[in-house]
């Protein structure tokens, strides 16, 4: 996935007409395995021997055999002419839908480059420690002394040498820590910020599952009643699993935050996190397929979708409180041109100093993008919004 597009430019010019579906998704699977010398998982001839051998036991790929040999031969032999012919073609260069590109050049003239350089790179696995079971340091060493070498990011966090199952890191199953991204351990820190924690706060977890963030309000403020919104049953289960294995308490209800009348009880929220359905478009190094399965037109469905939950949840917010909505989009029409239309609407909505867009960042580029911390993390968005004390209290709307 992350070399689909150099792969599918490379098998045009080897075959002009494409074979059948199979045959041509195990050609271009051996072309993105075998396109770079450096770095490939194998020795070039293996790959060819390889795919070869799987299409003759393929049933629709058998009759393509022959074909996927030659194409593939004849690769090894013109490697270094073929990639070339394919260099000048963007979506071959970058590894990214056209479309996708051109959006990144109009958001981010100074950055795009940069940014989809990023996108190719495998993402880090870090975690965030529960300081209410163990402090960094400790936990660091308790790592450590299984040979698994970290490095601490943010206020809680951990970005770990190279991955790991969670079941062999030391702590998973004593709740010691979660796996989370250090951009997306910024969401709790943002929200909470200046609010008295040793108070019974009461905040909503919009859009929750599968409750890392939940978890981590919780964590950080341990006397709040925080209420956990998802749409979808399965997920709020996940929530749930999260929570007890960390032994956290939540209220957590399966219902669509844009639907205040089905869940609200009329008390409001000192604080609301709102992470908003989005593209994804800031975690593909986590999720490759991501930018080969949107569309453009998703972008202002998805606008659309958070346009609706930031209108039906505002009403929420105590006079004084504050909502911070976050996506893991790169993309300005999730992000800061949703916020300002928001505003523009919203007399009593006032923004707080915040990130606002958080660019994807990997080791290599430690100057990197502006206003990053110097580490691996995920693209996101976020603002932080408060709400005029002046204004009066929203009551709870007939279902």
């Amino acid at each position: 996935m992350r070399h689909l597009g150099r792969a599918e430019a490379l098998r045009r010019q080897l075959a002009r007409k494409p074979p059948p579906p199979a045959a041509d998704a195990l050609l271009t699977t051996a072309l993105a395995l075998a396109w770079q010398e450096e770095g490939a998982p194998y020795e070039p001839f293996t790959l060819v021997d390889q795919a070869v051998e799987a299409a003759k036991r393929g049933k629709e790929t058998r009759a393509q055999q022959g074909f996927i040999n030659a194409c593939l031969r004849r690769f090894l032999r013109e490697r270094e002419a073929l990639v070339a012919a394919t260099e000048a073609d963007p979506v071959a260069r970058w590894n990214h839908p056209q479309w996708w590109i051109a959006r990144l050049q109009h958001d981010h003239p100074q950055d795009w480059e940069q940014v989809l350089e990023v996108n190719n790179t495998p993402a880090p696995m870090t975690l965030r420690v529960n300081t209410h079971r163990i402090s960094r340091e400790p936990l660091q060493q308790l790592l450590a002394a299984q040979h698994i070498d970290s490095e601490p990011v943010g206020l809680h966090g951990l970005i770990l040498d190279r991955p790991h199952p969670v079941d062999a890191i030391p702590g998973f199953a004593d709740g010691l820590w979660s796996v989370q991204d250090a951009g997306a351990q910024l969401a709790a820190q943002l929200l909470l910020e200046g609010l008295p924690l040793d108070a019974p706060l009461r905040i909503l977890d919009a859009c929750a599952a599968p409750g890392g963030k939940t978890a981590h309000l919780c964590e950080l403020a341990r006397h709040a009643r925080v209420l956990a919104l998802d749409v979808d049953p399965v997920r709020c289960e996940r929530i749930h699993q999260n929570l007890q294995r960390l032994d956290l308490q939540a209220e957590v209800r399966a219902a669509d935050a844009g639907e205040p009348a089905a869940w609200w009880d009329g008390e409001p929220f000192d604080a609301i996190l709102l992470d908003a359905p989005c593209t994804a478009s800031g975690v593909v190094r986590r999720h490759p397929d991501v930018r080969w399965l949107r569309r453009a037109s998703d972008v202002a469905q998805l606008a659309a979708q958070q346009k609706r939950l930031l209108t039906a949840l505002w009403p929420l917010l105590k006079p004084g409180g504050t909502l911070v909505y976050c996506t893991c989009s790169v993309f300005r029409a999730e992000g800061a041109q949703q916020i300002e239309a928001f505003l523009a609407h919203n007399s009593s909505a006032l923004l707080r100093p915040g990130p606002g867009h958080f660019l994807p960042r990997d080791r290599a580029h430690p100057e990197g993008v502006r206003d990053n911390e110097p580490r691996d993390h995920d693209g996101f968005y976020y603002a932080v919004v408060q709400k005029s004390a002046r204004h009066a209290p929203a009551t709870r709307p007939e279902a």
